[in-house]
Formats: C-alpha cells, sequence, structure tokens
C-alpha cells in the first residue's frame, strides 16, 4: 500500500520539480513565501524524520494538528503521512492522540489531546516564523518545531504498511474523496488556485489543500486576506480559479 504523501507528490516531482506549489501569504504581515514541490517535499521528509525518529511516531500514532493552513502545515501533513501515522483534526483529537503539533497559542488544545497531564504524549510548537525563529518560552518538555527539525534529513523511506490516514479514513477513501472533490470543483493541473480557507476539518483539508495537488495544480493560500489586494494578487500570480 502507498502513502498519501506518495500518491500526492511523487507525481508531482516528476511532472514538475521546480515550478510553484504553494505560494503562502499573511496580508497582515506582508509576508509571501513560495515553495517548489522539490522544497515541499523536503520541509515534509525533514517532518516525517523528525516524527519518526525524535517523537516515536509510526504507522500506529495518531496525529493532532492543531494549526492554521499554512505552508509549514502543509508540510506537516504530508511529514505525517510519509510515516503512514494518522491526521487526526478537529473533535477527533481530543484525549486521543499521541503527538500534537500546534502553535505556542493552542498549547492546552495540544496538551489535552495527547493526556499531558497523565505524562503521555508529545507536543511541538511551531512558530510559523518566516525565517525559523523557534517558539519563545515552551514549557519543559515541549519541542520546538524550528530548531529540532534542522538537523533532520530531508529524504524518507515511507511507511510501508501505514495506517488510517485522516480522521479514521484510509489512505485510498483520502485518496479518492481528493479527486472527488477536485473534479467537482473543476480543477486541472494547469490550475492556479487561489484560496483563503481554512484546513481545520478532515473535509476542508480535503477540499481546500488535497484537491489542488491531487490533481497537479498550484496553490495560492492567503491569511488574513486584505481584499483590497484581491484582484492585483490573481493578475500577479496568474490565478485562474478562486
Amino acid at each position: 500500500m502507498t502513502t498519501v504523501s506518495g500518491e500526492i507528490l511523487d507525481p508531482l516531482m516528476a511532472s514538475d520539480p521546480a515550478g510553484p506549489r504553494i505560494t503562502y501569504y499573511d496580508d497582515a504581515t506582508g509576508e509571501r513565501i513560495e515553495l517548489s514541490t522539490a522544497t515541499l517535499a523536503n520541509w515534509a521528509a525533514k517532518t516525517a524524520n523528525l516524527l519518526r525518529d525524535e517523537l516515536g511516531a509510526g504507522p500506529s500514532s495518531r496525529i493532532a494538528v492543531l494549526l492554521p493552513a499554512h505552508w509549514q502545515s502543509a508540510a506537516v501533513f504530508f511529514g505525517i503521512w510519509w510515516i503512514g501515522a494518522e491526521v487526526v483534526l478537529g473533535d477527533a483529537s481530543v484525549d486521543s492522540a499521541d503527538v500534537a503539533l500546534c502553535t505556542a497559542d493552542r498549547l492546552a488544545e495540544a496538551d489535552g489531546a495527547v493526556g499531558m497531564d497523565s505524562g503521555t504524549g508529545e507536543v511541538a510548537v511551531l512558530s510559523l516564523d518566516p525565517f525559523g525563529k523557534p517558539a519563545a518560552d515552551l514549557p519543559v518538555g515541549v519541542t520546538d518545531y524550528a530548531t529540532a527539525v534542522r538537523v533532520h534529513g530531508d529524504q524518507i523511506s515511507p511507511e510501508r504498511t501505514p495506517g488510517p490516514a485522516l480522521n479514521g479514513r484510509g489512505v485510498d477513501e483520502v485518496l479518492a474523496a481528493a479527486r472527488q472533490s477536485a473534479a467537482t470543483q473543476g480543477f486541472t493541473a494547469s490550475d492556479r488556485v487561489l484560496s483563503s480557507a481554512g484546513w481545520d476539518t478532515a473535509d476542508e483539508l480535503v477540499d481546500h489543500m488535497l484537491a489542488v495537488f491531487a490533481v497537479g495544480a498550484s496553490l495560492v493560500q492567503v491569511a488574513n486576506p486584505d481584499s483590497a489586494l484581491a484582484d492585483r494578487r490573481r493578475a500577479t500570480e496568474k490565478v485562474t480559479k478562486g
């Protein structure tokens, strides 16, 4: 059985490793980051190695993701799937995860997801800083993602026998849902999709991220969108959908 990451990223690497795959804007800060497929895949592999080698995650692990729609979050999702682990989103993560990845403002949720009070589970915090700065003032026992991920390799041996992929859904079910969503939304490989939608639930993740990549399209993801910038951005980024 293959992984979600293998089924999505391998064809993208074969067809266009260097072209833009995800372009991230935050209109509140002026941030713009663009990743090629190769760079996204490298970040995903580094994340997978961190999860596997440092946090003890694998195909039986449930990993709560408490992150906004962000380029680093995309790397986290694909990293989880490379090792055959399960992404758990929303209420599915409460008191049932082995590992949680979160922003600092959601540490309490992450602790609840992994049962930190009972001494079980691992938590890693992402600063989401564009320059890779660590998260400040983390409690003892919490991993800083930006610091820890740097030392891990950017190649990965994918899990050969993955478990469930997303809130109990298997790999094939997730991939089929992504491809059906892409067809429903009319996405093709030549599309450049503009979105400010979240990835907080399984359905949102499938519809607003996986569906884009499943057909070879590219994504322009905008946080805190400023409507005054929308028309210019569509022209500058050559947006075809959204």
